[in-house]
């Protein structure tokens, strides 16, 4: 059973249609990337499954059970249009949120310093919002959005405006939540964050699903035989019609080369034999596409 399940959820604004057809699977414990390109129809479904909106079509489950109202009180969205009162004190601030979303007074007050602390901003529990800097107030949002530990996350963008060393504290909270059980679906256009954090995902192009499935099983489905291997010595001329040489540079003590297998039915030990008979090989390894590649790979055939 799936933690969350959107069913064909179809959305239409006028004459545009959003969503036609979505359908996903998110695990329980997992962290499912949602991407796509602008106005794909992420951010439509994102409202959806927050229960903003409704679909046209189509149904949204929980815990195998179509989901009610009261489930918001269990999901934890970070917009990408970031929304807090300038004029209020960081500490008012996550408080005022966490009663919102149903803790109780003592319990906002005591979870917040708890979550200041921990990102070392305890000093600024009482200066006003918009003293802040953006990477600031983005902590401030992101501990609203965790603070009542809700089951279910949805994170839309969470890394902008992050410097490196804050996007880092971000993915080891991302990972302790995933570690807890919790259940994170993380909409970004950092890819590498996809690579290094998602289990899954589900890439919408112009309002449907044209890719979905798991992360690694994705970049090997996507892979083209390319190797890049290293050989003792400085220089790499082999001819051979199991591969096609890509590039090669000249080290010190070792030559680097890309190469590419042309031949379907070899096997990669028969390649690396085939080497290994002329050369002394120091590494070999497959080159995966990144998740950056099979994107605009699939988008852009998508355009034609």
């Amino acid at each position: 059973m799936y933690y969350l399940e959107a069913q064909d959820v179809v959305k239409q604004y006028g004459n545009h249609t959003a969503l036609n057809g979505v359908s996903m699977q998110v695990p329980k414990g997992c962290i499912y990337g949602l991407l796509g390109p602008n106005g794909a129809g992420k951010s439509s479904l994102i409202r959806i499954i927050n229960r903003i909106t409704a679909p046209d079509e189509g149904k949204v489950f929980l815990n195998g059970r179509e989901s009610t109202a009261d489930d918001v009180f269990n999901i934890g969205y970070l917009p990408e249009e970031r929304g807090l009162y300038k004029k209020m004190k960081v500490g008012e601030h996550i408080i005022f949120l966490a009663k919102l979303r149903g803790l109780s007074k003592e319990e906002a007050i005591q979870k917040t310093r708890y979550w200041l602390k921990k990102f070392d901003i305890l000093s600024w529990e009482d200066k006003k919002v918009e003293e802040l800097s953006k990477g600031m107030q983005q902590k401030i949002q992101f501990i609203a959005t965790v603070i009542h530990e809700p089951d279910l996350y949805i994170l839309d963008e969470p890394f902008s405006g992050f410097d490196p060393v804050n996007t880092e504290l971000l993915k080891t909270e991302l990972l302790e939540l995933k570690a807890k059980g919790k259940t994170i679906i993380l909409s970004t256009h950092n890819m590498e964050s996809v690579e290094e954090l998602c289990d899954e995902i589900s890439l919408i192009n112009k309002s449907k699903v044209v890719l979905n499935g798991n992360v690694k099983e994705i970049r090997s489905r996507y892979r083209k035989h390319i190797f890049k291997l290293q050989v003792a010595g400085d220089s790499f001329d082999m001819e051979s019609e199991l591969y096609s040489i890509l590039s090669q540079s000249v080290y010190k003590d070792y030559t680097e080369v890309r190469i590419q297998r042309v031949d379907d039915e070899a096997s990669n030990s028969a390649l690396i034999q085939e080497v290994a008979e002329k050369y002394e090989i120091i590494s070999f390894e497959e080159e995966l596409p990144s998740m950056n590649d099979i994107f605009i790979q699939i988008v852009s055939q998508k355009e034609q």
